[in-house]
């Protein structure tokens, strides 16, 4: 993603400037509100956009980056500006798929201002050995690698939901002159990680590192070649499906590739320079910058690749559907196909076949008419008189259509491009979306991949198969019609209940707290899971709605309401109130114990319910959030989960910044300090806490505060590489020591008297005395960026 790119990414958006919504100015991201999820709502349907092309839900997109299969998800990241729909400012975007067809946006999960470095394209690992010993939980370290002039490390620790940046940036391989795009993956016969990267120190070439712990890599050996530009991909495959005749595929941003050998260190190419598909492979064309999957559970090796001239009102760019490649042996030698996968059957329905039937050019086949669709046509080439012949796409009364796909015999192309017929036949399986269109020649040996602007009027969605100058047989045709894949999975409502959501009343959107609800009176979003006892918990927080809360068993409903109370109900009850301050725009916590007819209600994380109540009138029933007369939003919900374990009582209240509970344990985004207090006071005591800075400066247990935390004792882990005790206006004592960003620590805080003592993973690390503050509230503090708590526990000192 150089100069060169970039001015020709440009001069395209110039160019196009009077069909283009005008760009918003672009926007570096802050720890406090980290993971960004600024997109507004759709329902996909605009015009253009890709009903099984994968686009980003608004803004600009590029190149696929840090593809991989994950704990039965597909991760999709790539470059994206969320601000405006021109290349700038880039962030990385992410998407998840159960099955490559149906996609569910996710925040952001690499911000400019928030992560270090420019966030150009790379790729990303699932360190499933734990090589870098990063690993903290249950979840395997991820890693992706991105940056310009050498290589920049990000990771996760949470399973992709946020990432934080390694080594404060470092560059892990600077290869000479320009350099990026670094493709890592996992060489098994010398049992290393291999990076190659694109760099243009002494002309076009690929830089090969290795590395035994994804951190630590070292400079082996440059692929020096003047057609290889940006973006490299290598992966290796069987030929013919021989497992005992594997070679290895070294790709390019234009998709142009060579097979060879690779031992680890040293990459050998035994082929020409070869073309995998024949769009306009260029960073304004149709057909570029494309990655394949790591970890496929099947594998395979799929592929998306960019569509840069795809476009429509409120996002830019698409990717071409997900295609398997491999490599066969033709007439010309070895050289890789592309099909689509087959998880693409998931979308059809409206199957229409035929058989031997003879097309002329006054007699054509009308199979059927649709929208978006999949078409697979063999034509017996061997007997036509036909010079071309082929399917007209989008055709209307009138004999006109938006485009056709021609076979040419006596140039022996098929839309365009080279194909010599099989067996005297030829197969064109063509896949037709809004916006996209997709060519695969006979099973893949060509692949043709182009953007058209389909009109897609009810009078303009006929299918024909024709023929000019004679005639051609038919020999089959199948036709099935493609449903749309958008819709299916939840962008922001975390939680543990798996989908289908549907909504019952109000209107429902996607903000960055979980689901905003909207309604004139009751309206609900449900989970299709059916469940009786448990533990349910939510977070609400009203904006202008008269109330919102959890909904269980289908009818009952647990709320806070802005007349100043807690209420527990059903339709035609009122089971029970409990009268309290509620504050708008203020996140509140609800927690529900169902045991048969008995009804708990905790609010904040109290230990002592506010409501405790008997009803037996609903047994069983959905769960999901209400909101009643207004706009709320509704966040984390979920059933049995572990919750935040204290025995600290509550109820906890917020100082400052937004506090949520995200299942398992709190979790705190402040700009600046933020407290979470608890209703409980103490002198003398032993205080401890699980806190983890997943991004920003620091996460600390908060000890003998003023309930506006304006007087207060905290001992905190900062990212800047202390343990420090302080407080309002004095750092007590610092102890220097590494703190890894996203990695979970133990605080434990000893106050006797005067004397405090911090200990760091059991270890203690400051003793010192202060007498300042001889008693006060415990709580929870966070600073600049966001952080998370688990398991505090309050003992005698």
């Amino acid at each position: 993603m150089g100069t060169r790119y970039r001015r020709l990414v440009a001069a395209v958006l110039l160019a196009l400037a009077a069909v283009m919504m005008p760009a918003h100015p672009a926007a570096a991201g802050t720890p406090a509100d980290y993971p960004e999820f600024p997109y507004p709502a759709t329902s996909y349907d605009e015009a253009f956009r890709g009903q099984f092309h994968f686009s980003s839900r608004a803004g600009w997109m590029n190149d696929p980056n840090g593809s991989f299969w994950y704990r039965g998800q597909y991760h999709l990241f790539y470059q994206h500006n969320p601000h405006g729909l021109a290349w700038d400012t880039m962030h990385w975007g992410h998407a998840t798929s159960p099955d490559l067809v149906h996609w569910t946006q996710k925040p952001i999960a690499l911000e400019p201002g928030v992560h270090a470095g420019d966030l150009w394209s790379g790729n990303g690992v699932v360190d499933t050995a734990n090589v870098t010993g990063l690993k903290n939980g249950a979840d395997d370290p991820i890693l992706v690698f991105s940056g310009t002039n050498g290589a920049t490390i990000h990771y996760s620790l949470d399973g992709a939901r946020t990432f934080q940046t390694y080594g404060g940036g470092r560059k892990v391989a600077v290869p000479a002159g320009t350099s990026r795009d670094p493709k890592v993956f996992w060489h098994e016969p010398s049992r290393r990680w291999v990076m190659v990267m694109w760099s243009d120190g002494g002309g076009n070439g690929a830089d090969f590192y290795t590395s035994a712990d994804l951190l630590n890599w070292t400079w082996r050996s440059r692929y020096a070649a003047g057609w290889f530009f940006e973006c490299p991909d290598m992966f290796q495959l069987p030929v013919d499906g021989n497992a005992a005749d594997r070679r290895w595929v070294l790709t390019d941003a234009s998709g142009e590739y060579v097979t060879g050998d690779f031992d680890g260190t040293t990459f050998l190419p035994r082929t020409a320079v070869r073309r995998m598909d024949h769009g306009a492979n260029d960073a304004g064309g149709t057909f570029y910058a494309g990655q394949t999957f790591l970890g496929d559970p099947r594998g395979r090796v799929v592929q998306t690749v960019w569509q840069p001239a795809a476009r429509g009102s409120v996002w830019s760019g698409n990717l071409t559907f997900p295609a398997e490649l491999a490599l066969r042996t033709g007439t010309d030698g070895v050289s890789l196909t592309r099909t689509p996968v087959d998880e693409l059957a998931s979308l059809r329905s409206g199957t229409v076949t035929l058989s031997d039937r003879t097309v002329t050019p006054t007699t054509p086949v009308s199979p059927a008419a649709a929208d978006t669709y999949e078409v697979t046509a063999v034509f017996d080439a061997a007997s036509a008189t036909a010079t071309r012949f082929g399917l007209r796409l989008h055709a209307r009364a009138d004999g006109t259509y938006d485009r056709a796909v021609t076979y040419d015999r006596a140039a022996r192309t098929l839309y365009g491009a080279p194909l010599a017929p099989e067996n005297g036949r030829v197969t064109m399986r063509v896949l037709v979306d809004r916006g996209q269109l997709e060519v695969f020649g006979n099973g893949g040996a060509v692949s043709i991949s182009d953007v058209v602007r389909f009109d897609s009027a009810a009078g303009s969605q006929g299918l024909q198969a024709y023929a000019e100058g004679g005639s051609v047989r038919l020999v089959s045709l199948r036709f099935d019609r493609l449903g749309s894949a958008w819709g299916t999975g939840e962008p922001t409502l975390a939680g543990n209940l798996a989908g289908p959501w549907a909504a019952a009343g109000g209107t429902w959107t996607d903000v960055a707290g979980g689901k905003q609800g909207t309604a004139t009176g009751d309206g609900f979003y449900l989970n299709s899971t059916v469940a009786g006892d448990g533990t349910y918990e939510a977070d609400v927080r009203l904006r202008d709605a008269v109330a919102a809360g959890l909904t269980f068993r289908d009818r009952y409903t647990a709320n806070v309401d802005a007349a100043g109370l807690v209420k527990l109900w059903r339709p035609g009850r009122d089971i029970a109130t409990y009268a309290t301050p509620i504050a708008r725009d203020r996140t509140y916590h609800l927690r529900v114990v169902a045991a048969g007819p008995r009804l708990r209600v905790y609010l904040d994380h109290g230990t002592t319910p506010v409501i405790d109540a008997e009803d037996g009138t609903y047994a069983t029933g959905r769960a999901g959030a209400n909101v009643f007369a207004g706009t709320a939003v509704i966040g984390n919900i979920t059933l049995g989960a572990p919750g935040f374990a204290t025995n600290v009582a509550g109820p906890w209240r917020p100082v400052g910044g937004t506090w949520t509970a995200p299942g398992d344990g709190v979790r705190a985004q402040a700009a600046g300090d933020a407290f979470y207090l608890s209703g409980t006071t103490g002198t003398d005591f032993t205080y401890e806490a699980d806190v983890r800075p997943v991004i920003g400066v620091a996460a600390a247990l908060t000890f003998r505060a003023t309930a506006d935390a304006s007087q207060h004792y905290t001992a905190n882990v900062d990212t800047s590489g202390v343990v420090k005790l302080w407080r309002p206006g004095r750092d007590i004592a610092v102890y220097p020591t590494p703190i890894v960003p996203g990695r979970t620590r133990h605080l434990t805080v000893i106050a006797t008297g005067s004397r405090l003592r911090v200990l760091l993973d059991g270890t203690q690390v400051i003793d010192a005395v202060d007498a300042t503050y001889p008693t006060g509230l415990f709580g929870l503090n966070a600073y600049a960026g966001t952080a998370s708590f688990q398991n505090v526990r309050l003992g005698p000192a």
